[in-house]
């Protein structure tokens, strides 16, 4: 096992338990909140950069993304939540002399500590799932984890304007081949590590 292996199995356990015990830690003493909350959202997705023939470094776009959240309050600071997200990117490969896509699709059980001042509320949230990635040539799953810092705006007890800044860091396996097919690879993850970062705006809707 890899020294970077082991430093995501460790960071992965410090996540899961950071998340089953974050909304405990931050609840108050008043009753907890009940309901539960749908959050669509939009933002923009940022990414590193892929290895090309020779060494060389391909940009990847930063892309649109979409995705949905849904939460549950389980105290009056602290939220769970499934966290779903995608993102389409494009990138021209040395090796072909075209442009190639791939799409990553995240999802993430999450836990939130919100830190509330009357209508504004920050939030930190810590969360560990996995990412798929479909190529033009093959595809994968590999674990993930997830950290992002947000706020939210709440004009009723039932809708919210929220923003975020979100990062993703993925585990790639050494032996990787999404981008290959009959041994001619279009590119190449280059590092053992996809970290991708994302600014976000949607509306939570408490039902």
């Amino acid at each position: 096992m890899s020294s970077v292996q082991r430093v995501f199995q460790w960071s992965y356990t410090f996540i899961v338990l950071s998340a089953l015990m974050m909304p405990t830690l931050s609840s108050a003493e008043t009753p907890a909140l009940k309901g539960y909350e749908i959050t669509p959202f939009i933002g923009k997705m940022f990414s590193p950069k892929l290895d090309g023939d020779n060494g060389s470094e391909l940009s990847v776009d930063s892309d649109p993304n979409f995705g949905i959240a849904f939460a549950w309050q389980d105290n009056q600071n602290g939220q769970g939540q499934l966290l779903l997200n995608f993102a389409r990117h494009n990138f021209d490969s040395d090796v072909t002399n075209q442009q190639h896509s791939f799409d990553v699709i995240y999802a993430h059980f999450n836990g939130i500590a919100q830190y509330r001042q009357h209508h504004y509320v920050t939030t930190i949230s810590l969360g560990l799932g996995g990412a798929y990635f479909k190529t033009d040539e093959n595809e994968t799953f590999s674990p993930s984890v997830t950290a992002a810092l947000g706020t939210r705006y709440e004009y009723s007890p039932n809708l919210a304007l929220v923003t975020e800044i979100r990062a993703y860091a993925s585990l790639i396996d050494d032996n990787d081949d999404s981008f290959c097919k009959n041994e001619v690879c279009s590119a190449q993850f280059s590092d053992a590590m996809w970290v991708e970062t994302s600014l976000n705006v949607g509306f939570a809707y408490r039902f």
